[in-house]
């Protein structure tokens, strides 16, 4: 599978409280279920007013699915090529 990252415009996301955090990420596993494996959420990072989530999936397509399935919008899917991290540095 490969890595995107996804990066949403949403207004006043970084101010929703826990419960609606736990609302959106319910809503994401329901579109995820539906798709059958073909994508994983693995993280999203939140921000004042933007969202930015890692996913593997096999293909763009499949991402903009998932969003589509989930009413979430999508603002830019970019494929990350590699994860480099500090320990790169001693490989």
């Amino acid at each position: 599978m490969k890595r995107y990252v996804i990066e949403r415009d949403i207004p006043g996301v970084g101010n929703l409280n826990s419960a609606q955090l736990k609302d959106l990420a319910a809503t994401s596993n329901t579109a995820l279920a539906a798709l059958s494996g073909k994508v994983q959420w693995v993280h999203s990072y939140v921000a004042d007013d933007k969202t930015f989530c890692i996913y593997l999936a096999d293909s763009e397509a499949l991402v903009r699915e998932h969003s589509r399935l989930a009413g979430f919008p999508v603002t830019k899917i970019t494929e990350a090529r590699t994860v480099i991290d500090p320990m790169t540095a001693f490989s």
